[in-house]
């Protein structure tokens, strides 16, 4: 109340003041008394004032009178009994600071102040409890939006630090219930490198590149090198430019592959293009890294483990180390994924060995190790394969690249394999300095990868309740009577079977049946009990798995055809449908587990 009777709103805060000359904070009751009538706080308790510092600034008259409020000057309140009356002493009991009520006596005063005092000691407990609720929820508060903010600026700063192409192919998605095809490029560029590891002027050709297959139930994973020098067709690449514009750059038949990237103006999405193209694999995504993600990486991890069969002193990549295991980081590490010279064959092939050992020690590294679980390492990881990526923008986020790496960390590293692509020295050179496709077993290794089928023994498959059908004695290729029908989609299909068929197979009574009704997803082969053998013979020929042979329950006419239906599966007469089960004799492979790969 102030001294006119009306109610006054007062600011708790504005109750706390601080005194210089004790140096803590005092409780002033007083709204408008000055500071040094603060009322020192104890414990919550207030303490009586000093006898000459409680002077009235009002005085009232019992009965009639008049009440004066000194502490608003020249300003008084009549009352109805006179004007202008002199103040008169204070009454026993009646509280500083405030009029008395008509017809109020000493003992009635005297209570009013005890209780008013006992209900101040109450609100300043209560005051006090309250005031460090607040300091708690407060302090509390500051934590945790600092925190906000460190995780905010962290994430803002990872973002920042990744490169993105819009390469206009691949999964806008970042994870799938399918299988998963990333596309690793390493590419050779020197620029912004200061002329360390040769010319700054080149753009930056495909290096390395490796196709990294993710099965699609996790369990295992196939990487797939594919060598810088096979000669290959580059199909139409439509890029985008830096004004927004999509430029086309025209194809080229017969060129080394590394030309994929980088030469005429060729972005991460051409090679992508190419290795399609190439082995009939569509890449979801993209990851591209230079000279400097060798070297960060192979830090940022602590080291790679390699092994030397023998010593090595290379002149080109600066790698001098005696045979035996080292562990490498840093310009080291990138002399040794450099390295071809003085091992092996000295070529690009031998290299790629080098560098799948590498790759595989350093999966083993961060998954073994304290990396993934340690803050310190997981974020020294982090910036630092953020800093050295460039990628697609299907992927081009923290948030999207975290929840792909959760995604693939779900593969055992014993399942992964490394293996690289069949080559053959190119037939049309005297000096062999280029490579092509093996045709025999790259388009074998290709279906495995496409069938999702592992190069790794991961664990056995679920038994086909039909792979008893396949399993029996076989009719001569001559006894063979078939029907085929196209439902491949793919133009002339069924008479290339059959030309395929008599011709090479010997199945002189095979017969084109022409289109089939509707377009097929699986090619099957209906026939009747009494043409088992035969079924099995034309599963034999064709590499139809158990599951494409659909069994009749009557038997057929002696003379009656069987009926085969060419499905999406089918890809070419002589081609298997289905995948082999087993890697292709020969090829280069290694899993990622196996520690007793040296360099030879």
């Amino acid at each position: 109340m102030d001294t006119q009777g009306r109610r006054q709103h007062v600011d708790p805060a504005d109750q706390w003041v601080f005194d210089p000359e004790t140096g803590s904070y005092q409780l002033r009751l007083d709204p408008e008394a000055p500071a040094d009538r603060a009322v020192p706080s104890q414990g919550g308790r207030r303490t009586q004032r000093d006898p000459q510092q409680s002077r009235s600034r009002q005085q009232g008259q019992a009965g009639q009178g008049t009440r004066t409020g000194q502490g608003r000057e020249g300003q008084t309140r009549q009352g109805q009994g006179g004007q202008g009356q002199p103040p008169g002493p204070r009454r026993q009991g009646q509280r500083a600071g405030q009029g008395g009520r008509r017809g109020a006596g000493p003992e009635t005063a005297g209570g009013r102040a005890a209780t008013r005092a006992g209900r101040r000691k109450a609100q300043s407990r209560k005051s006090g409890r309250k005031k460090a609720l607040i300091w708690t929820a407060g302090t509390l508060g500051l934590v945790v939006v600092a925190a906000s903010v460190g995780v905010y600026v962290l994430y803002q700063q990872l973002n920042g630090n990744i490169n993105t192409v819009d390469t206009g192919i691949g999964s806008s998605s970042v994870t799938t219930d399918g299988p998963v095809n990333i596309l690793v490029i390493g590419t050779d560029s020197r620029q912004g490198l200061k002329g360390k590891y040769g010319d700054t002027a080149n753009v930056g050709h495909a290096d390395t590149t490796i196709l990294f297959h993710v099965s699609k139930d996790r369990t295992n994973a196939t990487a797939l090198s594919i060598p810088r020098d096979i000669i290959t067709d580059i199909p139409d690449c439509p890029t985008k430019q830096a004004d927004g514009s999509t430029k086309l750059i025209p194809g080229e038949e017969g060129v080394r592959f590394n030309t994929s990237l980088g030469q005429y103006g060729r972005d991460p999405g051409c090679t992508m293009r190419t290795v399609k193209a190439l082995t009939g694999i569509t890449p979801d995504h993209f990851m591209m890294a230079n000279f400097d993600a060798v070297k960060d990486l192979s830090t940022a991890v602590g080291g790679v483990e390699v092994c030397l069969a023998k010593d090595i002193d290379d002149p080109d990549s600066h790698l001098k180390l005696p045979k035996g295991t080292h562990k490498v980081q840093g310009e080291q590490a990138l002399a040794f994924v450099r390295t071809r010279h003085s091992v092996g064959f000295g070529g690009d092939l031998s290299r790629i060995q080098l560098q799948q050992q590498f790759l595989g020690s350093m999966v083993r590294e961060m998954k073994s190790g304290d990396t993934l679980t340690s803050p310190t390492k997981l974020l020294k990881l982090a910036n630092t394969a953020t800093k050295a990526l460039t990628v697609d923008t299907g992927i081009g986020s923290v948030t999207k690249l975290t929840n792909l790496a959760k995604d693939l960390s779900q593969v055992n590293t014993k399942n992964i394999t490394f293996a690289t692509v069949p080559v053959i020295d190119n037939p049309a050179e005297k000096v062999h300095t280029t490579v092509v496709l093996d045709k025999t077993r790259a388009p074998q290794l290709f279906s495995m990868v496409r069938q999702d089928i592992s190069l790794t023994e991961v664990k056995k498959k679920e038994k086909d309740a039909a792979a008893g059908k396949l399993k029996g004695p076989k009719a001569d290729a001559i006894n063979v009577r078939v029907e085929v029908f196209n439902g491949s989609g793919i133009f002339g299909a069924a008479q290339d079977t059959v030309s395929w068929l008599q011709n090479a197979q010997g199945v002189t009574r095979s017969t084109n049946g022409g289109n089939a009704p509707a377009e097929a997803k699986k090619t099957t082969l209906e026939y009747a009990p009494n043409q088992a053998d035969q079924a099995r013979r034309l599963a034999d020929m064709m590499g139809l798995p158990a599951s494409a042979l659909k069994e009749g329950t009557k038997d057929a006419a002696p003379r009656a055809n069987m009926t085969l239906t060419l499905g999406k599966d089918f890809t070419a007469a002589g081609t298997p449908i289905t995948a082999p089960t087993k890697a292709p004799e020969g090829i280069q492979k290694v899993e990622a587990d196996d520690k007793s790969v040296c360099a030879k």
